[in-house]
This record gives C-alpha cells, sequence and structure tokens, in this order.
C-alpha cells in the first residue's frame, strides 16, 4: 500500500511517500509498525491528536480498517483562512 505523508508529518520522516508492506488489519496497527521502524516514525507519530489520517482519500479514524485499502495518508489538521 502507498503511504503518504503532508506538512511536518514528511519533514520528520523525510520522505513524502512510501510503498509499506503490512499485515495491520487498523490504521492503529499501521502507526504500530510504523513507529517501530526508526526514531524518526516514532517522533512523527508521538501524538496522534496532531494527525488526521485518510485511507483512499476519505478522512477516518484511526481505528479504520485497512483491509483492500490501497493508499493511507497522514497529515496535520487543516486550517481555514
Amino acid at each position: 500500500m502507498d503511504v503518504l505523508y503532508f506538512a511536518w508529518v514528511r519533514e520528520r520522516i523525510g520522505l513524502p511517500r512510501e510503498k509499506v508492506e503490512t499485515e495491520a488489519a487498523t490504521v492503529a496497527a499501521l502507526v504500530d509498525e510504523l513507529r517501530a521502524r526508526e526514531d524518526r516514525y516514532a517522533a512523527a507519530f508521538e501524538d496522534l491528536s496532531a494527525l488526521r489520517v485518510a485511507v483512499d482519500q476519505e478522512l477516518t479514524d484511526f481505528d479504520a480498517p485497512l483491509a483492500g485499502a490501497r493508499e493511507v495518508a497522514f497529515f496535520p489538521p487543516m486550517t481555514g483562512g
């Protein structure tokens, strides 16, 4: 699956996107796998309340299932202006 990182998440991880092989059943389980990789991932996913997630371009929660998902995107909350 493609995992996309935006804004400061991308800056902390150092990648805009990557292909990830995972057996994770939910977004939260995927985050746990990513956190365990390296310190840069742990730093990016330290505070999930500061992040939003989309699965296949649909905003969702971290307990969302990943079955059949092709893309997961992580980004900070957006503000209007």
